[in-house]
């Protein structure tokens, strides 16, 4: 068992709290720039891709300001683990940040990284806020 790396990213975003947790939190949001497919039931979410599926659990959200999911991939520590939207609105400015936390394995943080970057490049183009 190896211990996995925490890293966030911050983006900005011009999109209002409301619409981007839409799209962070609904299936058929997270289908737009997530995953190829997600199902849900409950708090149980599956996200399927053309080589695959991920099974994860809702475990925290927030309306319109978090949400965290846990994989489900039958480690031992996978209760360890989980990776979070986090939606932050500067007080005076009304800028929308959007944190992205995960883990990942130490010789593949940059990767992990280049993922989220992508992910979220994809995103703020389905918001109109590239």
């Amino acid at each position: 068992m190896s211990s996995k790396t925490f890293f966030s990213i911050e983006f900005d975003f011009h999109a209002s709290p409301q619409l981007l947790y839409q799209y962070l939190s609904t299936p058929s949001g997270l289908s737009e720039w997530f995953a190829d497919n997600v199902n849900s039931r409950g708090e149980n979410f599956e996200f399927i891709w053309d080589d695959g599926e991920e099974h994860a659990k809702l475990i925290n959200s927030k309306n319109n300001e978090r949400i965290r999911f846990q994989w489900i991939n039958g480690e031992e520590d996978e209760a360890d683990y989980y990776f979070e939207f986090k939606i932050e609105v500067d007080e005076i400015t009304k800028d929308v940040s959007l944190i992205v936390s995960d883990f990942s394995e130490e010789d593949e943080l940059e990767e992990s990284k280049l993922l989220w970057e992508n992910l979220i490049s994809d995103l703020k183009q389905v918001l109109g806020s590239a």
